[in-house]
C-alpha cells in the first residue's frame, strides 16, 4: 500500500471515529492509554465454579465494605481526644458527668446524631460477621484442602488478614473510652508488663506514659481508620489476584480435573449474583443492627481507672486468649530482685504461636506428603481424617477457652463456683482435643466405610423384599455414574518408604531424626489405620460380575 492509500485509510478512520458515538470514543482513548479492553476480555469471561460454600469469602468481602462505608460516616462525628468534658446530651443519666471527649461524641453518635445509632451497631456488627467469615471461610479451606500448592502463599494473605482482622476490632471497640474497652486495654497493659526486661518501656511507648495517659485513643484511632484497613485492602486485592490467576477450586466431579473448571463466567452470570449477594448481606447486617443491640456504651459508663466491670467480655474472637489469661494458673518467679509473671507471659506465648501453627500448616502438610504437585480438586473433609481431626480439636480448644473467657458469667449464671469451672476448663483443654480428634477420626473413617458400601451395593431405599426361598432383603438403588465417580475420584496418599536400611555396601544405613520423624508422621496421616482402601479395579469389576450372575438367578 503507497503512502497517499495509507493516508486515505487513515482520514477515513479519523472520520468514523468522529461518527461514532461520544461514550465510545472515550472508551476507545481511554483503552489505547491503559489498555483495559485487552485485559477486560481476559479475565471477564473467567469461569467461576458454583457452590454454597465459596460464598464464605464474599460475607468477608461485603462485610469489609460495609464497614468501610459505615466507618466513613462515624468518622465524621467521632473525636479521637481524651481530653475531659462534662456532658450535656440527650442522655439524661449520664449528665453533667465528666468524660472523655471520645465518649461524649460516641453519646452523640448513639442519641443526637440521625442514624449514629444504626450506623454504629452496623459497623460493629459488620466487624463480627467479618472475622466470624474469616475464620469459617479458612476452615473451609483447611478442611478441603485447598491450601495446597499453588495456593500456600495466598492461605497466607487469607490468614494475615484473619489477625490483622481480629487486632483491628480489638482497636475498634477500644475507641469509645467505656468502662469495657478501657478494662480491656488494662488488659493489654498487663499482658505487655508481663514481658521480661523490656515489659515496662514498651508499655510507656504504648500508652504514651502512664496508663491509661493521654494518647492513646488518638493513636488506636490512627491505626484504626489508616494503617489497618489500608492493609486489608491491600491483602484482599492481592488476594483476589492470585485468586484468578489460580483459578477457583472446584468439588470433585464428573468432568472436573486438576487442568479445567467447571461452572459460570464472570461476566454476566457470577457478577450478577454477586451483587445482589452484596446486598444481601449489607440488608441481614442492617437488620441484625435494628434489632440486636451491641455495646451500649451508655450503661457501662464512662472509664475510671478506679472501676472494674464486672462483666468485662471482649468479643468473641478474642475470647481466646481472654481464657488463656483466665485459666493459666498465677505462677511467679522471683530471681535477682525481679518477678516473672508466667501467669500472663505464657498465654502471651501460646497465643502467637497458636495463630502461626494455623498460618504455616501448608508447609507442615506438604513436607508430609513430599507432593509438589499442582491441585485444583478439594478434598471431601472425610476423605482426610487426620488433618480434619485436627481441626475439630483445634476448634474444641478454641471454645474451651472461650468458656474460660466468660468463667465468671457461666459460674453466675448457672449457679457454679468459680474455681470449679476454671478447673473444668484447665483439665478439658488436655482432654477435650484428644477426645475430638478421636472422634472425629472414627467419623470420617465410618463415613469412608458407608461411601464403599454405596459403591459396592447401592443406596439403601429402606424397601424390603421377600425372596421365593423365604429370605427378607433390603433393595438397593444403584448409584449413578456421576455419583459413583465422586465417591472414587479422591487421591489416596501412601506412608513414606523408610528406604533401605543398608547402603550398596551392606553396611546398616540409620536415617536421621528428621526423617523417623516425617516417616512417622506420614505414617500416622496415611496408614491403614489412618483411611480406608479404596476399590481397585478388580474390586469393582468382580463387584459387578457377581450383580449380573445375581440378577440372571
Amino acid at each position: 500500500m503507497s503512502a497517499v492509500e495509507e493516508r486515505k485509510v487513515t482520514i477515513n478512520n479519523l472520520r468514523d471515529r468522529r461518527d461514532s458515538p461520544r461514550g465510545e470514543r472515550m472508551a476507545d482513548w481511554v483503552d489505547s492509554r491503559l489498555g483495559l479492553y485487552t485485559i477486560a476480555k481476559a479475565n471477564m469471561r473467567k469461569i467461576f465454579p458454583d457452590h454454597w460454600s465459596f460464598m464464605l469469602g464474599e460475607v468477608c468481602l461485603w462485610s469489609f465494605v460495609v464497614l468501610i462505608l459505615t466507618g466513613i460516616y462515624l468518622t465524621f462525628f467521632f473525636h479521637p481526644s481524651m481530653n475531659e468534658v462534662a456532658y450535656h446530651g440527650s442522655y439524661a443519666p449520664l449528665n453533667g458527668i465528666t468524660m472523655s471527649e471520645a465518649f461524649a461524641s460516641t453519646l452523640d453518635i448513639s442519641f443526637d446524631v440521625r442514624g449514629g445509632l444504626l450506623i454504629r451497631q452496623m459497623h460493629h456488627w459488620a466487624a463480627l460477621i467479618m472475622v466470624a467469615g474469616m475464620l469459617i471461610h479458612m476452615m473451609r479451606h483447611f478442611f478441603t484442602g485447598s491450601f495446597r500448592k499453588p495456593r500456600e502463599v495466598n492461605w497466607m494473605f487469607g490468614w494475615t488478614m484473619l489477625v490483622l482482622g481480629m487486632f483491628e476490632g480489638f482497636v475498634g471497640y477500644s475507641l469509645p473510652d467505656d468502662l469495657l474497652s478501657g478494662t480491656g486495654l488494662r488488659f493489654v497493659e498487663g499482658a505487655i508488663l508481663s514481658v521480661p526486661i523490656v515489659g515496662t518501656y514498651l508499655a510507656m511507648f504504648f500508652f504514651g506514659g502512664e496508663f491509661p495517659g493521654t494518647e492513646i485513643v488518638p493513636r488506636l484511632y490512627s491505626v484504626h481508620i489508616l494503617l489497618l484497613p489500608a492493609l486489608i485492602a491491600a491483602l484482599i486485592v492481592v488476594h483476589m489476584i492470585l485468586l484468578v490467576y489460580h483459578k477457583h477450586t472446584q468439588w470433585p466431579g464428573p468432568g472436573r480435573t486438576n487442568r479445567n473448571v467447571v461452572g459460570m463466567p464472570f461476566l454476566p452470570v457470577y457478577l450478577a449474583k454477586t451483587s445482589g449477594f452484596f446486598f444481601l448481606v449489607a440488608s441481614v447486617i442492617a437488620a441484625m443492627s435494628a434489632i440486636a443491640s451491641i455495646n451500649p456504651v451508655w450503661t457501662y459508663g464512662p472509664y475510671r481507672p478506679d472501676q472494674v466491670s464486672t462483666n468485662a467480655q471482649p468479643d468473641w474472637y478474642m475470647g481466646f486468649s481472654e481464657g488463656l489469661i483466665r485459666v493459666m494458673p498465677g505462677w511467679e518467679i522471683n530471681a535477682a530482685g525481679h518477678t516473672l509473671n508466667l501467669g500472663v507471659l505464657i498465654p502471651l506465648i501460646v497465643f502467637p504461636t497458636v495463630l502461626l501453627a494455623i498460618g504455616l500448616y501448608p508447609f507442615f502438610e506438604s513436607w508430609i506428603t513430599g507432593d509438589k504437585r499442582e491441585h485444583h480438586l478439594l478434598d471431601r473433609p472425610r476423605n482426610r481424617p487426620v488433618r480434619t481431626g485436627l481441626g475439630v480439636a483445634w476448634l474444641s480448644v478454641y471454645f474451651l477457652l472461650l468458656v474460660g473467657g466468660g468463667n465468671d458469667l457461666f459460674a453466675t449464671r448457672f449457679h457454679l463456683s468459680i474455681n470449679s469451672v476454671t478447673w473444668f476448663i484447665r483439665i478439658a483443654l488436655f482432654v477435650g482435643p484428644v477426645v475430638a480428634f478421636l472422634i472425629t477420626k472414627r467419623i470420617c473413617l465410618g463415613l469412608q466405610n458407608r461411601d464403599k458400601r454405596k459403591v459396592l451395593h447401592g443406596r439403601e431405599t429402606g424397601t424390603i423384599r421377600r425372596l421365593p426361598h423365604g429370605e427378607y432383603i433390603e433393595v438397593h438403588q444403584d448409584l449413578s455414574p456421576a455419583e459413583r465417580h465422586t465417591l472414587t475420584a479422591h487421591e489416596q496418599y501412601q506412608p513414606l518408604d523408610p528406604g533401605a536400611t543398608e547402603d550398596a555396601n551392606g553396611i546398616p544405613r540409620k536415617p536421621s531424626r528428621r526423617d523417623q520423624l516425617r516417616t512417622r508422621l506420614s505414617r500416622a496421616y496415611f496408614g491403614p489405620s489412618a483411611q480406608v482402601a479404596k476399590l481397585t479395579r478388580e474390586e469393582l469389576r468382580h463387584n459387578e460380575e457377581e450383580t449380573t450372575h445375581s440378577i440372571e438367578h
